[in-house]
Parts: C-alpha cells; sequence; structure tokens
C-alpha cells in the first residue's frame, strides 16, 4: 500500500542558520516553505528590514511590517550580537549542527567575525555557505567597495535600459525586484550545493552576484546586439521591436478594452499556433460583423521582416474596437474556447480574485495572535505529491525562540540568557 503523503516535508533534516537582510530573505523564505528549519538571526531589538513598509493597518511598527510577514513565514527567530566574542562563540555553536549558513554582508565581512568559510568548514566541513551580494565576491566593483541600492542594480543589470515609457527615461520596477532575482537564484545554488555534498560528502561556498542573476531578464536584448548590433530601445514593446535592416515594427502586445487591458498576440508566418490564434480571433470579430475586412488576411503568409507598419495600423484600427467592447473576463472566456492567444492583464485585485489560483490552494491564511486576526499570504508556489507544502506559520516576533534555541537546543542556563540579553549579546 502507497504511504500517505507527509506534510512539509521536503527540506525538513535541514538546518539553515539565516544572517540576510532584504537583499537575500527570499532565499531562506524558499528554503524555509519547503520545510528547512530557518533560523533568522537578527540584531538584538529586531532586523532593519522589520522598518520597511507598508505595514498592518498603516502602523509603522517593527513587528507590522507587511514587508517582514512576506519574506520570513515559517521561521524562526532569535537576536544574536555578531560583533561581540560571545555572539561569535554562539554562532559557531550554532553551525556545528547547521547545513547551510545565508548571509548578505558586504564581501570580507564573515572573515572579519571569524565566521567565514575557512574558519566554518573547519567545525563543520558540511556545511555549505551562501553568500548573496550585489556583486559577489570578487571583482573590481567589489574591490572598490562601490554601494548599491536595488534601483542601481537593475540599472547595471541592463534591465533598466528597457524599462519603462518610450517617451520618458528608463525606469525600475517599483518592488525591489533585482534583490528578489538574487535570493531566488541563491535557493537555486543552494540545493545544487546540497545536491554536491551528497556526492562529495563535503560543502561548499556559494557566491551569488545579483548582477549577474540580472542579465536573463533582458530577454532577448542581448541577443539582439549580438546578432544586428541594435541596443534595443527604452519601452520596446510600445515603440516597436527593431528590425534586422534597422528599421521598427509596432505590432501591439497589450490592448485596451472595456475595463482595463488584455495580452494578445496577432500576427502568424511560420508559428502555426499564432496563425490558428489570429484566425480564430478574426472568425470571432466576423460571426459579430466587426471584422472589417481582417477576413482575407493570409496569416500563413504574415511577415514579421516585410510587413509595413501601414498595415499594422490597419488591423489595429478594426481589432481595437472590438476589444474596447468587451470586458477582460469576457475575451478571455472567449479565448479558451476559440484558442486564442489572449490573457488578462491582471492588477492585484485580479490576482487575489483569481479563480484558477483558488483552485489550486495558492492562497493561504495564517494566524497571528498577537494582532487577533488571520492574514492571506501567497502559499505554494509548486505542487508536490508526496512531499507537499501544507505547513504554515506567520513570521517570527523579534527574539521569540531564544529560549527556545539556546536553553533547549544549546543547553544555556536560564540565567546565561538573561545575562547575554542584559549584556546586548542576545
Amino acid at each position: 500500500m502507497a504511504s500517505e503523503p507527509m506534510p512539509h516535508t521536503l527540506l525538513s533534516p535541514y538546518r539553515i542558520l539565516d544572517l540576510t537582510d532584504e537583499k537575500g530573505l527570499l532565499c531562506g523564505k524558499i528554503l524555509a516553505d519547503m520545510g528547512a528549519d530557518v533560523i533568522k538571526i537578527e540584531k538584538p531589538g529586531g532586523d532593519p528590514a522589520r522598518r520597511i513598509g507598508p505595514f498592518y493597518r498603516d502602523d509603522p511598527h517593527p513587528e507590522k511590517s507587511l514587508y517582514w510577514f512576506a519574506f520570513n513565514t515559517n521561521k524562526r527567530g532569535i537576536t544574536l550580537n555578531l560583533e561581540t566574542t560571545d555572539g561569535q562563540e554562539l554562532f559557531k555553536r550554532l553551525a556545528v549542527s547547521a547545513d547551510f549558513v545565508i548571509e548578505s554582508f558586504p564581501p570580507g565581512t564573515m572573515d572579519r567575525l571569524s565566521l567565514g568559510r575557512r574558519c566554518l568548514e573547519k567545525i563543520n566541513p558540511g556545511l555549505i555557505l551562501v553568500s548573496i551580494t550585489p556583486f559577489g565576491q570578487s571583482g573590481p566593483y567589489v574591490e572598490q567597495q562601490y554601494q548599491v541600492t536595488d534601483m542601481i542594480l537593475w540599472a547595471l543589470g541592463g534591465v533598466m535600459s528597457i524599462s519603462g515609457d518610450p517617451d520618458r527615461p528608463p525606469n525600475q520596477i517599483s518592488f525591489p525586484h533585482a534583490y528578489l532575482h538574487g535570493g531566488a537564484e541563491a535557493a537555486q545554488g543552494a540545493m545544487m550545493a546540497l545536491y554536491a555534498r551528497s556526492v562529495m560528502g563535503r560543502g561548499q561556498h556559494v557566491d551569488v552576484s545579483i548582477q549577474q542573476c540580472l542579465p536573463m531578464c533582458t530577454m532577448n536584448t542581448m541577443q539582439y546586439w549580438d546578432m544586428y548590433k541594435v541596443n534595443l530601445p527604452c519601452g520596446v514593446y510600445k515603440r516597436g521591436m527593431v528590425r534586422a535592416d534597422g528599421s521598427s515594427l509596432y505590432n501591439p502586445r497589450l490592448w485596451p478594452c472595456k475595463d482595463g487591458w488584455v495580452f494578445l498576440m496577432v500576427g502568424g508566418g511560420a508559428l502555426r499556433p499564432l496563425v490558428l490564434s489570429s484566425e480564430a480571433l478574426v472568425a470571432w470579430m466576423s460571426e459579430r460583423g466587426a471584422a472589417g475586412g481582417l477576413e482575407g488576411c493570409d496569416w500563413e503568409a504574415f511577415d514579421s521582416t516585410t510587413i509595413t507598419q501601414e498595415e499594422i495600423d490597419r488591423q489595429r484600427r478594426v481589432i481595437e474596437p472590438f476589444l474596447m467592447a468587451h470586458t477582460m473576463a469576457e475575451l478571455y472566456e472567449e479565448a479558451i474556447k476559440r484558442k486564442i492567444l489572449l490573457a488578462p492583464v491582471n492588477d492585484p485585485k485580479g490576482m487575489a480574485e483569481s479563480p484558477q489560483l483558488a483552485a489550486r490552494g495558492f492562497f493561504v491564511e495564517i494566524e497571528h495572535p498577537e494582532l487577533g486576526v488571520r492574514l492571506k499570504y501567497c502559499g505554494p508556489w509548486v505542487q508536490l505529491s508526496r512531499t507537499p507544502l501544507s505547513a504554515w506559520k506567520r513570521a517570527p516576533l523579534i527574539g521569540e525562540h531564544n529560549r527556545e534555541i539556546y536553553e533547549q537546543e544549546l543547553g544555556l542556563s536560564r540565567e546565561q540568557t538573561i545575562t547575554l540579553k542584559q549584556a546586548g549579546i542576545i
């Protein structure tokens, strides 16, 4: 008889010491959501990330940061001052039984604290150290101690050059997006190192450069430069794609409708699914008497390298009024029936009310007893048949698990923890 799935056990044998700030919080969250025992280590008094808003009911309190809530679910939390000798010794004791240490300090900080890779591998050869920094541990930017923000990384990673509208300067994505890419890549690197440890029997250093994670976000812009020596401009999808001959073609992908926007691809050529989609769209428009002469279009002959902007604009003048006569929901429902390549552009409200995400159990409610409420969170991003991600708990309060970890797990006495707290070590 097949055994029943065990909840939240994918990484449950593994312990992680999480020293990251906002640059790397997502790494620990991903691993915690997968079941690892992640211990978030903060400075006494709380981590600076607790001061990042928005805040629950707009109360700027370190225990009410929604940013903190979102990136620290399923973690335990302790306070520890690593700038003190006693704090460093306590950390080493924790590291003896840990599988990972995740940190986002400036390069050299862990060595200065006597907690660098060489020190940690002496006390625990299997330990995997994951470092998440703007430029990694080496290179001229590191040697010159460049200081950056998420926005600067977005710029240096090349993504900002194509972000924004064509009639304005480049802009960043409003949320700290570069940091999220760095944290996600770090989690992947950590899992690669864990697999390597199962083969080699030793841990290693996972050195993550956030800047290095970002060029993949530029999609095909780097290939355009390699092939055509053309830099795609800011707002390329609003300005038009650059063609090999240097001309540009604006074939819209975002279309207005009655209550918002939809993503719709119109075209064809060698892309058979796009041919069928365009034919299905025109057939629907024809049924409503709104095809405007598009019935005769040969979508198989559509060639984006030679078609004129005038022809694209003519198609657009017919298609746009048809879309404007329908809501996002109406367009999406019909697109599914007719196999048209169209999707609504969801805003946060649309995401929260998505029947597909609800059916998949994506949203979970987590109890916050100190607030007297249950808050809705983004939950499992993947469905695992035998080890589902099904256990969820709120982010830890400041020093919430100090006694549990220091006294019950490290064996310190109550008197010792009181003394350490009074000395500002925990």
